[in-house]
């Protein structure tokens, strides 16, 4: 039975715009080659590569209250900004094509690779392919700068009839995107329940915040105290842990609630991050590997080989016995533009 804080949550879900863009539920599927290879412990994967709309991933779920309040104020033009292989920005572009809107992508030079294929393939073949106008950010770690870039883009674009939508980079917005993982924590409790399964830990990438904390926060409104590691992917878990603790609140407050979460719930490691964000690292090229090779699962080096790595590790000191759920994230498409990199790991 739903606890209030949930039914809340849920009432006010119901009134935010919304544009439905991907394939849900998305399995849930046991992992069993690896987890006979960790001692028979039960693992499982929450499939959100399996999300549809071009090559899938997280962030169709997000995207379908972005863009939902997007086409509720009547824009035609939506702008965003990400690194250079930006599974976000991949992602707005398909969902944009879908509903007939302009797609404006600034792409910041957030990783240090000269790498041709990695500045053509991947991603950004995706992002030409699906109709969208690329921009470029000189800065990779300037989240304020590149807003105000946008903005002013937007700007002239508003000279032009246009009428503009900015999905903001930069924390201090409202987090429209993490509601998806509300809605994506009571699809798979319900799941679990079908399924009769005892999840004893949930292992996520953790960057933006919106993937992970959404997560957290819809399971313990609806009652969950199944734990919650983020991996982090794009900074320390010092300054991690305070984007999460904002955005838990960000989401209490978009939804007029009552915080469900306290500081002991926000579970990080960065301990696969090294050298930094979008660069491979033993740990994640072995993770990428045996994923592969054991389950079938391709996963790419920015996002879900990291939390990966991190999953395998928790594998390792988490007690015998103990379940892991791998929620995969999808990304798939910027493995092609580390071709380079994971040629010379595979020879």
């Amino acid at each position: 039975m739903l606890g209030r804080p949930m039914s809340r949550a849920l009432e006010q879900l119901e009134k935010m715009p919304r544009v439905r863009l991907g394939h849900a539920p998305t399995p849930l599927e046991a992992m069993a080659n690896l987890g006979r290879s960790h001692g028979g412990r039960p693992m499982y994967v929450k499939r959100d590569d399996c999300t549809g709309l071009a090559f899938g991933g997280n962030k169709v779920r997000q995207l379908e209250f972005y863009l939902g309040e997007a086409v509720a104020a009547g824009a035609d033009t939506v702008l965003i900004s990400g690194a250079v292989q930006s599974n976000f920005t991949r992602l707005t572009a398909a969902a944009c094509a879908t509903l007939g809107l302009q797609c404006h992508i600034q792409l910041e030079q957030r990783v240090p690779k000269t790498d041709p294929t990695y500045n053509a393939s991947g991603n950004v073949i995706l992002d030409r392919l699906l109709g969208a106008t690329l921009h470029s950010y000189a800065h990779g770690e300037d989240e304020e700068g590149a807003d105000r870039r946008l903005h002013e883009i937007a700007d002239r674009l508003s000279t032009h009839a246009r009428t503009p939508y900015v999905i903001h980079l930069a924390p201090g917005h409202r987090p429209l995107g993490a509601l998806g993982y509300l809605v994506a924590a009571r699809e798979l409790l319900d799941q679990i329940a079908r399924d009769s399964l005892v999840i004893d830990e949930i292992v996520v990438a953790s960057g933006s915040g919106n993937t992970h904390a959404g997560l957290l926060f819809g399971l313990r409104a609806l009652g969950s105290r199944i734990p919650v590691t983020g991996v982090c992917v794009r900074r320390g878990a010092k300054d991690q842990f305070g984007r999460i603790k904002t955005r838990l609140q960000q989401i209490a407050d978009l939804l007029s609630v009552d915080p469900v979460t306290d500081d002991d719930d926000i579970l990080l490691t960065d301990a696969v991050l090294a050298p930094g964000y979008g660069q491979l690292n033993e740990p994640t090229l072995a993770a990428i590997k045996t994923a592969a090779q054991l389950e079938g699962l391709i996963l790419d080096p920015v996002y879900t080989g990291k939390s990966m790595a991190g999953f395998l590790q928790r594998a390792e000191v988490v007690e015998p016995g103990r379940s892991l759920l791998f929620i995969h994230t999808g990304g798939q498409p910027a493995l092609f533009a580390y071709e380079k990199d994971l040629s010379v790991a595979l020879d």
